[in-house]
């Protein structure tokens, strides 16, 4: 069954790294353009989601994984170049997944909580959440570089990553890794939950009420600019968190039952787990197809950029 899974992993992750890296650079470069008729805020959030799924393809995707099942042994498996790889893709995974909370919770102020929206879904708001997230991650992970020992020597060399046999008997040891487990997924994947409920709640009252004011309980079809603001806002907002709820659940689910069953697994749960992996890395691709689906302003761009080097050699050939 490992066996079969290392088979399925040596083509999966290829493929999706070929995906990626290019789906996420074309997201940047678009919407960091800012014709997409996207607030500057939500931008904001959206460009550094982007990079954090780009960091998180090359760092843990490309240099890890790719790597290690076609380059067994190379520089990058000198276990102090390992270990710093080890808190890059942790701090990188980390930023990616609070990215898209800080995202789902600015979409959840401006549609629920219109007085709260001037003040906190501003362009310098976003920018101090995300050097924020930035900095708290990047210093969370780096006690991950000392849970680290040599596996081997070669010509006196330290070679691969072994995890320390204190790190899961050390009672901080213990609670770190509780806490970075906590962290992400678990916390996260319940905040954007919770987050996606209390928006429902509050669109469906909304409409109903609005509804009642503008009456169009009794048949009449007035348009409602207010309410089409926020099912844009909501249907962006939705495609991104379920996108993060679904893919991640099996790694959530897993989580869970380690916890509660706390004990060694069996080929089948391993497997589960491996797939959890293979789930959550293929969010790191998701977000510009939903762009593309969801906002017709995205798609042009896009359109015009995928056209743009046959209109510069015709005007090439035109001069």
């Amino acid at each position: 069954m490992l066996q079969t899974y290392i088979s399925i992993a040596r083509i999966f992750y290829p493929v999706l790294a070929a995906v990626a890296i290019p789906v996420n650079l074309l997201g940047i470069v678009i919407l960091i353009r800012g014709k997409c008729g996207l607030s500057a805020c939500i931008t904001q959030y959206l460009v550094a989601m982007a990079m954090a799924d780009l960091l998180v393809v090359v760092m843990d995707i490309v240099l890890n994984r790719i790597n290690g099942y076609y380059f067994p042994v190379c520089f990058l498996d000198i276990t102090p170049v390992c270990s710093v790889r080890t808190v890059l893709s942790r701090a990188a995974r980390d930023c990616s997944v609070w990215f898209t909370v800080a995202f789902s919770f600015d979409r959840f102020v401006v549609i629920c909580y219109q007085k709260l929206k001037t003040k906190y879904c501003t362009k310098k708001t976003a920018a101090v959440v995300l050097a924020t997230i930035s900095i708290l991650f990047c210093v969370k992970n780096i006690p991950f570089y000392f849970t680290w020992k040599p596996s081997t020597m070669i010509i006196n060399v330290p070679f691969f990553c072994a995890m320390k046999p204190n790190y899961y008997t050390d009672l901080q040891w213990v609670v770190f890794d509780w806490l970075d487990t906590v962290l992400t997924p678990f916390l996260p994947f319940v905040l954007i939950l919770m987050l996606n409920v209390l928006t429902v709640r509050h669109i469906l009252v909304a409409s109903q009420v609005r509804k009642g004011l503008r009456g169009q309980s009794k048949g009449e079809n007035c348009r409602d600019p207010e309410m089409e603001s926020r099912k844009k806002s909501a249907i962006l907002l939705f495609s991104i968190s379920g996108s993060f709820i679904l893919l991640w659940s099996v790694n959530v689910t897993e989580f869970l039952f380690y916890n509660i069953r706390g004990s060694d697994y069996t080929d089948s749960e391993n497997l589960f787990q491996y797939v959890g992996y293979m789930l959550r890395n293929l969010s790191c691709c998701t977000n510009t197809f939903i762009y593309m689906v969801t906002q017709s302003k995205f798609r042009e761009q896009v359109k015009n950029l995928v056209k743009y080097p046959a209109v510069y050699i015709k005007r090439k050939q035109i001069n």
